[in-house]
Order: C-alpha cells, then structure tokens, then sequence
C-alpha cells in the first residue's frame, strides 16, 4: 500500500510542473506566448535543451515542441528572417532556444552553479534573464540545404572565442575563420536590424528588449 501511495505523490509531484511532460506547449500558450513557426514556416527550429546535444549533456526539459517568444518579440524575429532571405535567398535562421520558464532557469543555474560557467546562465535568484520574459532568443544561420553555416565556435561554446567584442583580434589570431566572422557579421546585421541587441559572451544570443524595460513591462515566466 505504500508503494503505490508513494507512486502516486510522485507522479502529481512531477505533472504539477510546468516543464514536465507535453503540457509545456499549453502552458506556454496560456502565458500569451506565440509560437515562431505558426507565424512563419519558413524558420527553422532546434531546442537544444530539449535534446542531450547541449553544453550539460542531458535535456533540461522535455515535451516542448516549438519556439515560444512574447510577441513583441516575434515582430522582430519574422522582420529578421525576412532580411535575411532578401538578400540570401534559401537561407534560414535556426532557433535554438527562446522562451524559458523560470524552472528551467533554476534547473540550468543549479548544473553550473560552483562552476567557471555561471557568467553564461542568469541567476534565478536575481530575476533571471530575458529568455524568462520570452523575450531573447538563441539563433544562428541555416543555408538552404539547412546546414548550420560555421560561426567559429558551436552553440553554448563557453569560451573566448565565442565573445562578440573582440572579432577582429580572433580573426587575426585565427581562432575563427574569415568566413565565420562574415556569417556572424550577416547574423548580427539582420537581427539588429530588426531591434535585437547582442551580449558579450554569445555570438547566438539577442534581446529583443533591456532587462529593466522587460521587468517593467512584461511578465515573468514561472
């Protein structure tokens, strides 16, 4: 009678959370939260966190089927992707993580908590970051037989060589090629061109908004 006493405390314990299970896509949604790819099929999407092909070696959630983004944030998503096949018809750009709720968050800041990578993931206890208001997104370039162009480094690559203020030193010392440094250079046009801002330690990353306007003006993700 225990066991099945305890069975059952677990599995409400485990479908009480919002990252568990296939119910992420809903709860999402009941956030206000769009989903890119019913706004434009042509964008490509990947959610490494989904997938153990990420910097922690395990999927951090699972269930989610799609990139959620706040709207105001999509606007400027779908007006990227449209630069970006104007002048480089056929290619795409590949998403690989927007939205986060914010137990995510706690689930990503607990694995590199103690570590040298907690410059990469916002601390939960300070409000978390912009991808907690649906409002940055991780994303690259597909060309159009849908192959990641080189960027320098992989995705999540924690390291120098990945930062976006000091380009032209790590294309003179050949830590990136003069062509990784051309495709980040078209990835960074079309994004801000569209209203995203970069950060210094993520050629992937961009925020659709600052973090006090995003405070003040969306909400949060729990």
């Amino acid at each position: 009678m225990k066991r099945y006493v305890f069975l059952i405390l677990t599995l409400s314990f485990y479908t009480s959370l919002p990252v568990m299970s296939e119910e992420l896509d809903r709860y999402l949604a009941s956030k206000g939260l769009v989903n890119v790819m019913e706004e434009d099929s042509t964008l490509r999407v990947e959610l490494k966190y989904a997938t153990d092909d990420n910097i922690f070696g395990k999927a951090v959630y699972t269930g989610i089927t799609g990139a959620w983004l706040h709207p105001d944030a999509v606007v400027k998503l779908l007006k990227a992707q449209r630069l970006l096949q104007a002048t480089h018809p056929g290619y795409s750009l590949l998403i690989y993580d927007a939205a986060r709720p914010m137990s995510v968050q706690r689930a990503m800041w607990n694995l590199v908590r103690g570590t040298n990578k907690t410059n990469y993931v916002s601390n939960p206890a300070n409000g978390g970051g912009l991808h907690n208001y649906g409002m940055a997104v991780d994303v690259t370039i597909t060309d159009p037989a849908g192959n990641p162009l080189p960027m320098g480094t992989p995705f999540d690559y924690f390291g120098e060589a990945a930062h976006t203020n000091n380009e032209a030193a790590l294309l003179q010392s050949g830590k990136i090629s003069s062509e990784a440094n051309k495709n980040r250079l078209l990835l960074r046009e079309v994004m801000t061109k569209s209203g995203f801002t970069t950060i210094l330690y993520e050629w992937w990353h961009f925020n659709a908004c600052l973090r006090p306007y995003a405070r003040a003006h969306y909400p949060l993700i729990d």
